[in-house]
């Protein structure tokens, strides 16, 4: 009878054995999946399925390249007709949810939407929406209006910690990062070669927003309101960012900014900048705008005048006294040295300021 009653007992610990440990695993699934944690983003199809929950909360847990699952489907020259990648939040259901790369790579992405606006990864971002760390690699984007590497349009949403590379294309408010912002991009980049025809620039086609600690290296060409950093702020505010990309435009050309309807403070340029009306080493035209503290390379740049800011040769724009003097928030390094308590960092005659989050 003992032995019975002990089998018996043994298997109903069993029982609850394996149903605690049910319950555990489902807490554990539970809690990975919950919004607090993000959802996993893990291939192409992860990620367009973004689109879905366009106020949810994501994290990128890994690289996506042309071998990731559903590239060839989703995110390739062959894709959707050939169109590519169709971009997330597409108006009127814009993004204004929250979306972590944490640093990885998201690359090979192409798009060609020629005649669309609010084109990029992200078509349309909305108040609210939270974008940051995303790298943005190697892409090839084509649209009409609105049309930037990481986002068409960035109505109201924050942006941080953001880079692309690759090329943009298209015909109004065109930015290597983003075509038009409203929001906030801070501590982001561009290297991507950027062409358009009007308000075209580096990181930014028109800001209206606020942009800091950013820059832009690539390529920018358009005909009017073209900029190495942003083609219009248009009562914008551009602070302690720098661009140092080949300008060439035909009005109102800016190594920095191409037409400044708003507030530029601690910046500089270095980059040529080539146009025929309305034409500066850092700012094209400076129309009811403000430019104070920044300055640009008149002899990289080609240009002798600005509509603001001041000149320097590129021993001065390398002597940390130009900046210092001016109030900036920047101190010396020795070479391959960073200090992140300060803006700004110099190597004293060697270097133009580097931003110091740049690796």
């Amino acid at each position: 009878m003992k032995t019975i009653l002990d089998s018996k007992r043994g298997r109903c610990l069993a029982k609850v054995s394996v149903f605690l440990t049910t319950v555990a695993l489902i807490i554990v699934m539970v809690g990975c999946d919950a919004p607090s944690a993000g959802v996993q983003i893990r291939d192409w199809r992860d990620l367009d399925a973004v689109r879905n929950n366009l106020d949810g909360q994501f994290l990128l847990m890994n690289d996506l390249d042309s071998t990731t699952a559903g590239y060839t489907e989703l995110a390739s020259p062959t894709a959707n007709g050939g169109k590519g990648w169709r971009p997330i939040g597409i108006w009127p259901d814009p993004f204004t949810g929250s979306f972590d790369g944490q640093g990885f790579e998201i690359r090979d992405l192409f798009i060609d939407r020629e005649g669309e606006d609010n084109v990029g990864l992200f078509s349309f971002v909305e108040t609210g929406a939270v974008i940051v760390g995303v790298a943005l690699i190697d892409a090839d984007v084509t649209g009409e209006l609105y049309v930037g590497g990481l986002a068409g349009h960035n109505h109201d949403g924050s942006l941080s910690n953001c880079h692309s590379t690759g090329s943009v294309t298209g015909h109004t408010h065109v930015g290597g990062l983003v075509g038009e912002s409203g929001g906030t991009v801070t501590s982001s980049y561009s290297t991507a070669s950027v062409s358009g025809s009007y308000e075209v620039g580096g990181l930014i086609g028109q800001n209206h927003g606020t942009v800091s600690k950013s820059y832009s290296t690539g390529r920018v060409t358009g005909d009017e309101y073209v900029g190495g950093l942003v083609g219009w702020n248009h009562e914008g505010t551009v602070s302690n960012s720098y661009s140092s990309g080949r300008v060439d435009g035909v009005s109102l050309v800016g190594g920095l900014v191409g037409h400044n309807r708003g507030s530029v403070s601690n910046c500089y340029s270095t980059g040529n900048a080539t146009g025929y009306e309305y034409v500066g080493g850092m700012v094209g035209r400076n129309y009811q705008g403000a430019v104070s503290n920044s300055f640009w390379d008149t002899a990289t740049s080609g240009q002798a005048t600005s509509a603001g800011g001041t000149g320097k040769n590129t021993t001065g724009m390398k002597d940390i006294a130009t900046f210092s003097g001016a109030g900036w928030n920047v101190i010396a390094v020795a070479l391959n040295q960073t200090d992140p308590a300060y803006i700004w960092n110099i190597v004293g005659g060697v270097t133009y300021p580097l931003l110091s989050w740049q690796p």
